[in-house]
């Protein structure tokens, strides 16, 4: 269960990060732990968004760049960069670990789900499948990901016939 009581309250806790300024969570329970940036093994005939794969105490973890997930400009890799480890559940193969780059971590929230807004919708060509819905916080939005559908495999397989 994603949920704790805290204070009588229900809530959630999600890990906040950047992308290109703006702030996104993830459930913290899908987190196993954040490195810092390292060169990856080259993947072939992968979506550009794969950067590769690196090694975890033996288990191979593919590394998924979210800034070229979504479509954002590409930066250099900083000492601030990071790679967020985590476990997501696929409808097929069952709990995958996976790794996605961030330029920074910011914080753990915790949210009550009913402070939780839907995302706007924005029309059959914006995709938003993979956002849970929008914080509202002291410093401003944070974007909630479904990480289970924006990690999915299965979905890098359609991505990489498009490309």
């Amino acid at each position: 269960m994603t949920a704790q009581t805290v204070s009588n309250r229900q809530v959630e806790q999600f890990l906040t990060f950047e992308l290109a300024g703006e702030a996104y969570g993830i459930e913290i329970l899908k987190v196993q732990e954040i490195r810092g940036w390292e060169p990856v093994r080259k993947l072939p005939d992968t979506p550009d968004f794969v950067k590769g794969a690196l090694n975890l105490r033996g288990s191979i973890v593919p590394i998924i760049d979210l800034r070229e997930r979504f479509h954002m400009p590409g930066v250099e890799y900083t000492p601030t960069t990071v790679v967020i480890v985590m476990c997501i559940d696929t409808a097929n193969a069952g709990p995958t670990v996976m790794g996605m780059i961030a330029d920074a971590v910011s914080d753990v929230l915790d949210i009550n789900p009913a402070e939780i807004k839907d995302v706007p919708n924005l029309g059959s060509k914006i995709n938003t499948r993979y956002m849970r819905g929008m914080y509202v916080a002291k410093n401003g939005m944070v974007m909630l990901l479904d990480v289970d559908k924006l990690l999915n495999p299965e979905e890098f397989v359609d991505i990489a016939k498009l490309q």
